[in-house]
């Protein structure tokens, strides 16, 4: 579960997830550890490990390689958690929704629209989170914000999520794995991209100039809000939704 060669970021879960949910989510990974059987933590939580902004949630998002799926379904069932789907029906090609009480625990192989299935790097890349005096991985920065680009639909979009990611992450992705995985999908990187660099030109500008470049962009120049009218993330929306920049704001 864990490496002592990987660096441990503090995270006070302690004060967002309930004692009780923490049991269910408890039961579940530790017997993932000890049938040895990898995982990665994302959604939510790895979003708030790489922006600092910790959000509450019923839900753990749990990665896993497809070929575990059975096993880890077996896993959650040992631990109480019966298939969600008569609840509520899901697409199950890419996750098993598993609850008890109102705690859910989502197993995730691949990427609901099919795209990609998780791999080793999903599992192995990304930073160790340090939660309820255990260690657990996340999921990279870079396969989050790959999986969050296609999630554009009338209810919900995840695009926010991205901006939050590149603001607080943006000048140490690594862009060349990140342009990789997208491949032939690179228009909707630069569409976001695009967003970004309006909405903070003081922040994209931090980002290494190539990769602009490759994505056809213009290389973004620091500049503030123009005077006289909202800020730039007001005019998308007045609610606190910026994580970065309101911790820099009362840093």
């Amino acid at each position: 579960m864990n490496n002592a060669n990987d660096h441990v970021d503090e995270v006070t879960w302690e004060n967002l997830i309930p004692a009780e949910h923490w049991a269910v989510y408890k039961c579940v990974l530790d017997r993932l550890a000890e049938e040895q059987l990898p995982f990665a933590l994302g959604g939510g939580l790895a979003l708030g490990v790489y922006t600092e902004k910790f959000r509450r949630s019923k839900d753990l998002d749990i990665y896993i390689v497809p070929e575990h799926r059975e096993q880890v379904i077996r896993v959650m069932s040992e631990c109480g958690l019966d298939d969600y789907f008569p609840v509520k029906e899901y697409v199950r090609h890419w996750i098993y929704r598993g609850y008890r009480d109102d705690v859910i625990v989502d197993a995730i192989w691949a990427m609901a629209n099919q795209r990609a299935e998780v791999d080793s790097r999903w599992i192995e890349g990304g930073p160790m989170v340090q939660m309820f005096g255990q260690e657990f991985h996340v999921i990279p920065p870079e396969e989050l914000l790959w999986s969050k680009l296609y999630v554009m639909q009338r209810d919900r979009c995840d695009w926010p999520d991205i901006m939050n990611l590149v603001y607080a992450a943006g000048p140490t992705l690594d862009w060349n794995h990140l342009l990789h995985r997208v491949a032939e999908d690179r228009p909707l990187l630069k569409g976001v991209l695009s967003v970004f660099s309006w909405l903070s030109p003081q922040r994209a500008a931090g980002i290494p100039s190539r990769v602009w470049e490759q994505l056809g962009l213009a290389v973004p120049k620091p500049e503030t809000d123009p005077e006289g009218r909202p800020a730039r993330k007001d005019l998308l929306d007045t609610r606190p939704w910026l994580f970065a920049e309101q911790q820099l704001a009362a840093a």
